[in-house]
């Protein structure tokens, strides 16, 4: 019994004695590990654990700025406050999710772009449990075995989400989907805007004390423009993409090689687009220090930034605000007329003759909204519409004729009706028998252009006989001389989408006459306005431009900066025509505004600054915006002039299209070329010498020499 008990005894103590010796070795074996970790690894872990990442981030500066040639701020940078989202590179939709419910508790947003598509996968982002659900274990069996992509899989999850669960989201949860719709908009390590307009002192400051608990969440001075004279010229000053539209996606590929970011606002019409390399400016380069998890530990500032370039403009705002309310004046006067119905726009250039500077370019429209008759700028139409612009090409016509021996200066010719085979009699609004191209011009025979075409086309004009002129040849001769003064041409304007007019389709031998007296072609407003240029300047077909010149900018201030570029002038043509032939023509023009009968004497009559000038009446049909009325019969009246006649500083374009209906109208051009060129005079009266416009006299003898310079050149 005793030795019974005793191997009892001896056996209990040896199973202890093996559990201790198991969880010695056990303990061995960790105590060895956790040395070879700390050790061997534990410097690699250690740095592991301390690695931290160098992310750099490009910010947006504010654009360049333009001013008129008087140095006055036309468009201008106003400051916003603003809040941005970063997303950085291992951020998951959990986290952004976090943080734009917390946003959305201390921020108010527009929720009225959220779409039902966007509320759709902010459901299956908040409900992931209950999306999966939604799958059966057939269809995620496809796509565990790779027969189906994810996104038919998320289609499926969209198609079957409770549609009242997404019609019971309240305010809370629609800012939530807003800002997240935000943050997705966002690329990697690009700042994207959450909110920049209406932003109060007070979501600013709360949001920027809780950073640290927004990840990637930032409060910074954002920008928009601001136009300082409001609609005036809006049109040409053009317009800028929103940081949520960003780059338009048909120009991402030539942005995004020129460091571009896909948010970021660019140019998107005329002096703004134009000018876009100009404008956009030096982006501020931040350098962002983040451990593993994105976490930013540090900000380093790498480069300041520097506002875009500045662009001052040889428009004059002042003249230009006049000649605008010019327009509306005598517009809303014409429309109180009778047969004024399509009567709905009207134009002016105003351009030095010597170097090409538009001074003002002025369009404005008639529209009627919710019943309401207003006017919207249209300052474009002077380079994108054309018209038929009747008797103000006569001075182009005089001088191919010289230029082809069809007449020569002095010629008389008899101003009676023409009367072809099997047509009616072709006639100037009153016969005016024998006359000379002097007196062609002042009265505006059109007999007398007529003839002249003929005669060019190797013809002769028999009375009841066809007309028997080489058409083709006659109306190449004359689109190719009319091009040498800027008609049925580009100019060269330094803005986009200037059109080149219309050429008529027909090639009929009658039509060469239209074309002779301005109605068939169609030319643009500009286009009159460089070719009375060419005409008063002597020969010379400048190049338009409304950029003056480009200067480095001053921050914080509206003050002029150092010029960069000044923009020279350009002849991009001369007339190879006798400079009397030219000094001819100049002096018909001033017969047409100062001597006896001319057709603009009764108007110009008493001025003071010596005007010469051409005026117009074209037949023409109507092409505008109603359209019951699409190839009615209208009236289009034009004008174009210059003064002082013997030393031109200001050279005008008048257009006034489907001005009136039926053979007699209010002669609306006159009275707006009348009222603009004494806008011009009387404000350079008002103002010292060194100022804008009242330099011309200097401005013109600068550009002489340099078109001198050009001339020897060529």
């Amino acid at each position: 019994m005793n030795n019974k008990k005793k191997k009892k005894k001896t056996h209990v103590p040896f199973r202890l004695n093996m559990v201790f010796f198991v969880v010695f070795v056990l303990f061995s074996v960790l105590i060895l590990r956790l040395g070879e970790i700390q050790i061997v690894f534990g410097d690699d872990f250690k740095r592991e654990l301390q690695r931290t990442e160098d992310i750099t981030v490009s910010n947006p500066v504010p654009r360049g700025k333009m001013f008129d040639r008087n140095g006055k701020v036309i468009v201008d940078n106003t400051p916003l406050n603003a809040i941005t989202y970063t997303k950085y590179q291992n951020t998951n939709q959990k986290e952004m999710l976090d943080t734009a419910e917390k946003l959305a508790s201390i921020i108010t947003v527009d929720t009225a772009k959220v779409r039902e598509r966007d509320k759709e996968d902010y459901w299956i982002l908040k409900n992931p449990d209950k999306a999966k659900a939604l799958i059966t274990e057939k269809e995620w069996k496809l796509y565990d075995d790779k027969q189906w992509e994810y996104k038919q899989i998320y289609a499926l999850q969209i198609k079957r989400i409770p549609k009242a669960e997404i019609a019971a989201y309240k305010n809370d949860e629609l800012k939530t989907i807003a800002i997240l719709k935000q943050f997705n908009s966002g690329y990697a390590l690009t700042p994207q805007i959450v909110k920049n307009k209406d932003v109060t002192s007070e979501e600013f400051a709360v949001v920027s004390e809780n950073l640290e608990n927004l990840p990637g969440v930032d409060t910074t001075t954002d920008w928009d423009r601001m136009y300082a004279f409001g609609n005036t010229l809006k049109s040409i000053l053009g317009d800028v993409t929103t940081s949520e539209a960003g780059i338009p996606k048909e120009q991402l590929d030539k942005y995004l090689v020129r460091d571009y970011s896909r948010n970021d606002r660019v140019g998107k019409s005329y002096l703004e687009l134009k000018y876009e390399d100009v404008l956009h400016g030096q982006k501020a380069k931040v350098k962002n220090v983040t451990d593993k998890t994105g976490k930013i530990l540090s900000t380093e500032v790498i480069s300041e930034g520097k506002r875009g370039k500045d662009l001052v403009l040889s428009i004059d705002m002042d003249l230009q605000q006049q000649v605008e309310k010019i327009i509306e004046k005598e517009l809303l006067e014409a429309k109180k007329k009778p047969g004024t119905a399509l009567l709905d726009r009207a134009f002016v250039v105003l351009m030095n003759p010597n170097t090409g500077e538009v001074l003002s370019l002025a369009g404005r429209q008639i529209t009627k909204e919710d019943g309401k008759t207003e006017m919207r700028d249209f300052a474009g139409g002077n380079i994108t519409t054309s018209y038929n612009v009747g008797s103000t090409v006569k001075g182009a016509t005089i001088l191919t004729g010289y230029k082809t021996g069809a007449i020569s200066p002095g010629d008389f010719l008899f101003d009676e009706p023409l009367i072809f085979k099997n047509t009616k009699p072709k006639k100037s609004w009153k016969q005016f028998n024998s006359i000379n191209d002097l007196r062609a011009l002042q009265v505006s025979s059109n007999v007398y252009m007529w003839k002249t075409v003929i005669a060019m086309g190797g013809g002769r004009y028999v009375p009841n006989g066809p007309l028997l002129i080489n058409a083709e040849k006659t109306f190449s001769t004359l689109r190719q001389s009319f091009a040498q003064f800027g008609l049925g041409t580009r100019t060269g304007i330094d803005l986009p989408n200037e059109m080149s007019g219309f050429p008529g389709s027909d090639s009929q031998a009658s039509l060469a006459l239209d074309l002779a007296i301005g109605q068939y072609d169609t030319y643009t407003p500009i286009q009159l306005a460089q070719y009375v240029s060419t005409i008063a300047n002597g020969g010379n077909r400048m190049q338009p431009h409304v950029v003056k010149e480009i200067r480095e900018p001053v921050m914080d201030s509206n003050e002029l900066g150092p010029i960069i570029q000044e923009i020279q002038p350009k002849v991009l043509n001369h007339l190879d025509l006798k400079d009397e032939w030219i000094k001819r023509v100049q002096d018909g023009f001033r017969m047409v505004m100062q001597v006896g009968d001319g057709t603009g004497v009764s108007t110009f009559k008493g001025v003071d600054y010596n005007p010469a000038g051409k005026t117009g009446t074209a037949q023409a049909f109507y092409d505008g915006p109603v359209t019951s009325q699409k190839n009615a019969e209208v009236m289009n009246l034009s004008l174009v002039a210059f003064a002082p006649y013997d030393k031109p500083e200001v050279a005008m374009a008048v257009v006034v299209p489907w001005a009136y209906q039926g053979s007699t109208g209010p002669s609306v051009n006159m009275t707006i070329g009348k009222s603009v060129m004494d806008a011009y005079f009387d404000l350079k009266k008002s103002r010292p010498l060194d100022e804008g416009t009242t330099d011309s006299t200097q401005q013109a003898e600068n550009a002489d020499t340099t078109q001198n310079s050009q001339q020897t050149g060529q």
